[in-house]
């Protein structure tokens, strides 16, 4: 019993360890040499207890580089959109809990194993800033030119032509796509961020499997 205990106390012990040292060890190591365009663009880390996602500008260069969601039926045009807001998830928990209240033995046990994934792409008009869930970077046009690429690439395509998951959404607007790679509790939507923001020339930890070390990593090395 004794023993049980303490080789749980040191897989414990092991996970946090391993979560500090991922989210103060900086990625990429060195940072990047600064654009020389200027900052003129703002993108936002959204934050939840669990999730995160990235909103983007939804201007005249967002919705040409995403014509294709409009091409689907997403209202890429609407009048109101201010923010391209996306997230990459694993597909059982991304599509079958838009609440806690909906959670299920079954998409859990997915997400603690192996999933495929999905991307789940919605609008926004105005975010308030400042508030806790929010964070606000400023990029060049550089860097949101390849943080757009980094989105776009992310969905499956099939002969070019990206595939929406049918009668998928929270909501009237909100649309899910099948999207690249694989989804677990260790590299999963968190780890996708990172990835992202660092497509944009942002630097993050080595490893965030958490909102919470992802949003320090990025207010200590941004």
């Amino acid at each position: 019993m004794m023993t049980g205990i303490r080789w749980l106390l040191r897989a414990v012990f092991l996970l946090v360890f391993l979560a500090a040292c991922g989210t103060f060890i900086p990625r990429p190591l060195i940072a990047p040499v600064k654009a020389s365009s200027a900052a003129a663009h703002r993108i936002l880390l959204l934050s939840g207890p669990i999730h995160t996602d990235i909103a983007i500008p939804l201007d005249e260069e967002t919705r040409a580089a995403f014509s294709f969601l409009a091409e689907t039926g997403f209202p890429l045009g609407h009048p109101d959109a201010e923010w391209l807001i996306i997230g990459w998830g694993g597909r059982a928990f991304y599509l079958e809990t838009p609440s806690w209240a909906e959670l299920k033995p079954l998409p859990v046990l997915r997400a603690l194993t192996i999933d495929r994934s999905v991307l789940h792409v919605d609008l926004a008009g105005d975010i308030t800033e400042p508030q806790p869930s929010v964070a606000a970077f400023d990029v060049s046009d550089d860097q949101l030119a390849r943080l757009r690429n980094f989105i776009a690439d992310s969905f499956v395509r099939d002969a070019g032509v990206v595939a929406p998951i049918a009668d998928a959404g929270y909501g009237e607007i909100d649309r899910f796509f099948e999207a690249k790679g694989y989804f677990n509790a260790l590299f999963g939507c968190n780890t996708w961020t990172a990835a992202a923001l660092r497509s944009a020339g942002l630097r993050t930890g080595l490893w965030n499997p958490l909102p919470q070390s992802l949003r320090l990593s990025v207010s200590v090395y941004n």
